[in-house]
């Protein structure tokens, strides 16, 4: 893929090592620069000092909620922010939620839902959708 002249910057928070660096490599060479975090802690650690164009966010690190707070953190601190959860908590736990209706993302603070697995190409449609791009 072509790198592009003004990439946008992803955060992407999971826990899974394997995981990170599969995506990473992945949005990386679709032109993106990420910056990994391996917990919620990190994750607020970064947005701290770097701004966002998008969060890939897993619902499951160090807490089982984990995701869900640091959705409402990033929404908190940019609002316009758009966030993707991805999580395996449906195959794990059998707990099914979306992203589908408003009131949904009102307690969710994510703009779109994956499950993982996920296939890297629908990743790309998510993330160029809610870019705009």
């Amino acid at each position: 893929m072509q790198k592009k002249a003004n990439p946008k910057t992803i955060l992407l928070a999971d826990d899974d090592y394997d995981f990170r660096l599969q995506q990473r490599l992945q949005l990386e060479a679709a032109g993106f620069r990420v910056r990994e975090a391996e917990s919620r802690k990190k994750a607020c650690e970064l947005l701290a000092s770097t701004t966002f164009d998008l969060a890939l966010v897993d619902l499951m690190m160090e807490e089982m909620d984990a995701g869900f707070s640091l959705c409402h953190e990033i929404k908190a601190r940019c609002p316009d922010t758009p966030i993707i959860m991805v999580t395996g908590v449906a195959r794990e736990t059998g707990l099914e939620f979306g992203v589908s209706t408003e009131e949904e993302r009102t307690w969710i603070k994510a703009d779109a839902l994956l499950a993982k697995p996920i296939r890297f190409e629908q990743m790309l449609r998510e993330i160029a959708r809610l870019l705009k791009e």
